[in-house]
């Protein structure tokens, strides 16, 4: 995995900082955003300095429940979903791809939860990461 770019905890990330690393892929980003804020209203944004981690990641959630964690890298940017078992069945039905199945699928366990990581450098991935949007709320 590449290394997480906003490694500077006393640099919070603003829009012109973010878009500054992610190049050609800010076309992902606003295809994701404004889905989210059209659909989602309800949703809430936070950009988080971590330091286990040593970088700050955006946290995406409704109300209580974290929805996808995003995170920064050279020339791109990362989502990654945590999910349960009981979402397993729902993820393979998916129109993801079958990397991503195959990734979730004999992914590490974090106690009952596994990840799901999409690289957001093809257009294709916006729709999975709408997919996996609904699956979350399902579960």
């Amino acid at each position: 995995m590449d290394q997480v770019i906003l490694s500077d905890e006393t640099q919070f990330p603003t829009e012109e900082i973010i878009f500054s690393h992610i190049g050609k892929t800010k076309k992902h980003w606003d295809s994701i955003f404004n889905y989210i804020h059209a659909e989602y209203p309800q949703f809430s944004e936070l950009w988080q300095y971590y330091n286990d981690g040593k970088g700050w990641l955006l946290k995406v959630t409704k109300k209580s429940k974290t929805i996808f964690w995003l995170s920064i890298i050279p020339n791109s940017f990362r989502i990654t979903f945590y999910f349960g078992d009981k979402a397993e069945s729902e993820i393979m039905k998916s129109a993801i791809s079958e990397a991503f199945k195959n990734q979730f699928k004999e992914g590490k366990r974090y106690g009952k939860i596994r990840g799901l990581t999409l690289l957001m450098n093809e257009a294709q991935n916006v729709e999975f990461v709408k997919e996996l949007i609904s699956i979350k709320l399902k579960y």
